[in-house]
């Protein structure tokens, strides 16, 4: 870059920073040399000579360096596509609450005051963009945990519209462009320009090296560096990177998409070809150890909790790789139709059974002696209870996950994969204190995907207990479960002339 320009560029930062106005109408006049609204590229018959003409010094410093091959257009400006709005997967996947909400990171960092955004042909589509505060800490003094602001995510949404952008940034920080809809595939592509600001840079683990990672947290000017892959974006600090993951972002991120594909494979996206272009977030926090809600799942940010998610080898083992496939089990447990009040702790750790185990752990279950205990807690109790009157969550899942290994052991390893495909293609049975009809719609389910009458299965774990039961599970359920649904589904099943399986699956383990 030549002196003159980098002296120029950091004499705009500076004015941007301590709120000097750009002059829209030169800038809107400059555009002109530029092939369009966004001032992506210039036209063709634009020289050197013409620099003199322009009206404006930051579209005349773009220009020049644009003509000597020197700016940035992988991230400065750069195309971004639409991502599946919340409504759209709830649509095609019932799960629209959970996934990122900053996928399209620029790799830019704008700083405090005013900046200047160019923005391309948007076919008429809503875009804003997105400055989360990701190193939000609580009122020095306050117990972190009990922060009057919440431990959520806060961030600034700026609206942006085709061509000149003025904007005003509060907060400095990284900046994603919020481009969702309803039907993303046939959104158009959309330029964003970033003229003001700086270059941050972020990892993309489809086209980039370790030796990229290292480059980019060397030349990181953010606090937190922005990474990505298939199902995985994360967004943690750079000084945590630098102590675990120095030359080992692509084994990471990697290991994040393992733990990913094996959710998705047992929640039957894998086979029935619907897995998500959108990813699931993972970034830090400054008041709770671990976390899942509407922004993704979210970790403590000291020395111990970022090393069980920042080093590749750590996440998948152990209470780490439960921790996250835990989280991220309650972004993708089907609601109410695997989590009907009573099953929030409990449905959200099939996934995590599954991928742990998958991955060469070993089950929770048989190291907590849950088999037993749940035996005792539930089928031995007397007089007879429901399993969901049991008040340890771990027994509680002890019969869905038998139903896993028995069916995997019987040729049958899609099983989940198939009930959960079934509960997609269907409404659900009720909500709040209705919630429980979902599951004998689950019973059912089981028994056809598994062809097999599983009365007495279900009946040993209490899934058929007639009587008014309360259940408090992050708000309190009263069921009132009758005879009638009870003798419904056994109607239901005995149509349907199944055989029993060979073995009792109440007492299947690890």
């Amino acid at each position: 870059m030549k002196k003159t320009v980098l002296a120029l560029l950091l004499s705009l930062w500076s004015l941007s920073t301590y709120g000097a106005a750009y002059d829209i109408e030169s800038i809107q006049a400059d555009m002109t040399f530029f092939a369009d609204a966004s001032c992506m590229q210039l036209k063709p018959s634009v020289q050197p000579k013409d620099l003199d003409r322009f009206k404006s010094d930051l579209l005349k410093a773009v220009a020049e360096q644009m003509l000597d091959g020197s700016y940035d257009t992988t991230h400065r400006a750069a195309t971004y596509e639409a991502y599946p709005s919340p409504r759209a997967l709830d649509e095609a996947l019932k799960l629209g609450d959970g996934f990122s909400r900053y996928e399209n990171i620029t790799g830019m960092y704008l700083e405090p005051g005013e900046h200047v955004v160019l923005v391309g042909n948007t076919g008429g589509k809503e875009l804003a963009l997105l400055i989360p505060d990701w190193m939000r800490k609580p009122p020095e003094g306050i117990n972190p945990a009990k922060d009057p602001n919440g431990w959520g995510l806060r961030k600034q949404r700026i609206a942006i519209q085709e061509g000149v952008n003025v904007i005003q940034v509060e907060k400095g920080g990284n900046v994603y462009v919020s481009y969702f809809d309803d039907h993303a595939d046939a959104a158009p592509k959309v330029v964003v320009h970033f003229p003001t600001g700086t270059v941050n840079g972020f990892f993309d683990a489809s086209t980039h090296t370790n030796a990229d990672w290292d480059r980019l947290l060397d030349g990181a000017v953010s606090p937190i560096m922005d990474a990505r892959g298939k199902h995985i974006q994360v967004a943690y600090p750079v000084q945590w990177f630098n102590v675990y993951t120095r030359g080992k972002g692509v084994e990471l991120i990697a290991n994040y998409d393992k733990l990913l594909h094996h959710h998705y494979t047992l929640m039957g996206l894998v086979k029935y070809n619907k897995l998500p272009r959108n990813r699931i977030l993972a970034r830090v926090n400054f008041n709770y150890y671990m976390f899942r809600d509407r922004d993704g799942v979210a970790y403590l940010g000291n020395k111990s909790t970022m090393r069980m998610v920042a080093d590749p080898e750590v996440v998948i083992v152990g209470d780490p790789c439960w921790g996250f496939c835990h989280e991220v089990g309650h972004v993708l447990q089907l609601r109410p139709q695997l989590t009907w009040g009573g099953m929030t702790e409990v449905s959200c750790n099939i996934f995590s059974m599954y991928t742990v185990t998958g991955m060469g752990n070993r089950s929770r279950l048989k190291a907590q002696k849950n088999y037993a205990s749940a035996r005792k807690e539930i089928i031995e109790a007397r007089p007879k209870i429901s399993y969901l009157a049991c008040p340890n969550v771990f027994d509680r899942l002890v019969p869905f996950w038998q139903l896993h290994l028995y069916f995997a052991r019987n040729g049958k390893p899609d099983f989940y994969a198939d009930v959960m495909e079934q509960m997609r293609r269907r409404p659900d049975a009720g909500r709040r204190n209705e919630s429980i009809r979902n599951q004998f719609d689950f019973v059912k389910i089981c028994c056809d995907v598994g062809q097999l009458d599983l009365t007495d299965f279900f009946d040993k774990w209490g899934f058929f207990w007639v009587g008014e039961l309360t259940v408090k599970d992050y708000r309190t359920y009263h069921y009132t479960i009758t005879q009638e649904m009870v003798d419904d589904f056994k109607s239901y099943i005995a149509g349907k002339k199944y055989k029993k399986p060979v073995e009792d699956i109440t007492l299947v383990e690890d």
